[in-house]
């Protein structure tokens, strides 16, 4: 009898047990606040994941972390780089002041220091020289009456050929030339007093024509010299080369 009591009381004391188990689960899913501390302890221990194999959750939570970081690294990336451009500043354009005129001023008389006397014996006519006078200067020269001759040791200048005086006085821009042509020897050989001469000197005429005027020129002659005579004669300064050997 004690043998079948035992295993009988073990059976009603599973029983009852069992009966409590189901009462404290019904508790806690009804709202009551019963619950029972062992079964909520089993229930809500997570299963442990398999190695390697992240757990419930954490790779979602694992992908919006990357996906958060890949945004603002693409977000970051789409950004345009600031270009900075720099200009450079053109230095102002400088404007030369324009040239005075060469010949700027008021004229002066042409003289040996602004000028340069050259003097060529001439083929045609014969027996004839050329004189010719350029500005040199930077302003413009009046070259008045007619050139005053001295060649070799003479005492006194030739005279003029009145009728070669030019309508108006000759008027030289810096660079022009005047011209005026010496008689030197008779071309029939009817002068007197031939000789032969190897320098010469020339010197210019003022306004008023009666002396002569800053510094004379110096021109050379052929090496041989020229013949001159009685008949030395003189135009007046022309403007131009065809006007000075008419005569």
């Amino acid at each position: 009898m004690s043998s079948l009591r035992t295993p009988r009381t073990r059976l009603v004391a599973a029983a009852a047990t069992a009966v409590l188990a189901a009462l404290s689960l019904t508790a806690c899913s009804d709202g009551t606040g019963v619950h029972d501390e062992g079964a909520s302890a089993a229930t809500t221990t997570p299963a442990k994941s398999p190695a390697g194999t992240p757990a419930s959750g954490s790779g979602s939570g694992t992908d919006s972390s990357s996906s958060s970081s890949s945004s603002m690294s693409t977000s970051t990336d789409a950004k345009p780089a600031h270009t900075t451009t720099t200009t450079t500043a053109r230095p102002a354009t400088r404007t030369s002041a324009p040239k005075a005129p060469a010949s700027s001023g008021r004229p002066v008389t042409c003289e040996g220091s602004v000028t340069k006397t050259v003097a060529a014996p001439l083929n045609r006519p014969v027996n004839h020289m050329l004189l010719t006078v350029t500005n040199t200067g930077s302003r413009s020269c009046y070259l008045y009456g007619y050139p005053a001759v001295r060649f070799g040791e003479a005492q006194a200048v030739p005279p003029v050929i009145e009728d070669s005086k030019p309508q108006a006085v000759v008027t030289l821009k810096p660079g022009e030339s005047g011209y005026a042509s010496v008689t030197l020897s008779a071309a029939d050989g009817s002068g007197t007093n031939s000789h032969n001469v190897t320098s010469l000197a020339v010197y210019f005429q003022g306004r008023s024509g009666n002396e002569s005027v800053g510094t004379g020129a110096h021109p050379s002659l052929p090496a041989e010299g020229v013949y001159v005579d009685d008949s030395l004669r003189v135009t007046y300064w022309q403007q131009s080369l065809d006007d000075a050997i008419v005569w």
